[in-house]
């Protein structure tokens, strides 16, 4: 497969790429886009948290979750990566799995249940 035009220009360029994909639904685009960015810039959430995105919405959910995983080991408090990541867990029927870090997605967002 030809990857010249997803790795051409400067990593700003191509962030605003992997975003008109994504926007325009075409997930697969944006993740082929976001995954040398990712490997550019590992340290950034932005981008490894919208490639995570592309491949839930294109039901890659392994690469999804591996890449949401990575996200939570690096910052256990960002709620938007437990959050997908308990969705994640959820679309592959790993419901055990996904209820802790849905009920830690809740309580970083301020979600707390009445009692």
């Amino acid at each position: 497969m030809d990857t010249k035009y997803y790795d051409q220009g400067t990593a700003a360029e191509r962030w605003e790429r992997a975003q008109l994909f994504f926007d325009a639904k075409d997930y697969a685009g944006a993740a082929r886009v976001l995954g040398g960015l990712v490997d550019e810039v590992p340290e950034q959430t932005g981008p490894r948290l919208l490639l995570a995105r592309a491949y839930y919405h294109s039901a890659q959910l392994r690469r999804a979750e591996n890449e949401l995983r990575a996200l939570v080991e690096r910052d256990p408090v960002e709620h938007y990566a437990r959050l997908m990541l308990g969705r994640t867990l959820q679309r592959q029927g790993r419901h055990d799995e996904a209820e802790s870090h849905l009920r830690i997605a809740s309580a970083l967002a301020g979600d707390f249940e009445q009692v």
